[in-house]
């Protein structure tokens, strides 16, 4: 009996916290521009946390997964029902996982590594290719790329983003993209 007391205890507790989250606004990220100015904070979120007095853990940043979860970290309070990992339908004999989705934004998060010299020349190309692919996505009116590019391999990040955020619609439905690249 004494266990149900400290579960009842506990999840009453986190019902509470929950409870003055939503009072203050936490987890109220309510446009796509809110996730934009969040993202484009991450190299600051990533000083702070390699750069702090404390002697934990430094944010080290060496794959896409690494990337993944560093913007899981960032994003997820803001926007609660943020999800990850969802896989598409099959387009072309082909389906992709997309790495973040937000149903109340309508919106997928898609995190990029820039691995090395042939990726960041190659990057357009992959980014246009998930592009045709969401574009089938019923639930989906904006895809947001985010780029980690940690040694500047992207040949011209300017035209990149000049051809990724160009004016799109599919069927007469518009598809926003927006790219956020970030050192």
């Amino acid at each position: 009996m004494d266990e149900a007391r400290r579960s009842a205890a506990i999840l009453g507790g986190l019902s509470s916290v929950a409870s003055t989250s939503i009072r203050l606004g936490i987890g109220s990220a309510t446009t796509v521009e809110d996730v934009l100015n969040a993202l484009n904070e991450f190299s600051e979120v990533r000083r702070y946390l390699n750069t702090r007095r404390s002697t934990g853990t430094i944010f080290e940043l060496d794959s896409e997964a690494d990337v993944q979860d560093a913007l899981f970290v960032i994003l997820r309070p803001w926007i609660r029902d943020l999800v990850w990992e969802a896989p598409t339908d099959k387009v072309a004999n082909r389906f992709t996982v997309r790495d973040f989705v937000s149903r109340s934004l309508r919106c997928v998060i898609e995190a990029k590594f820039v691995r090395d010299a042939a990726h960041g020349k190659g990057l357009s190309k992959e980014l246009h290719d998930d592009i045709e692919v969401y574009r089938h996505v019923p639930a989906c009116d904006t895809i947001i790329f985010f780029v980690f590019d940690p040694n500047a391999l992207i040949p011209d990040g300017h035209e990149l983003r000049r051809t990724i955020e160009e004016h799109r619609a599919y069927s007469g439905k518009p598809l926003s993209c927006k790219l956020v690249i970030k050192p």
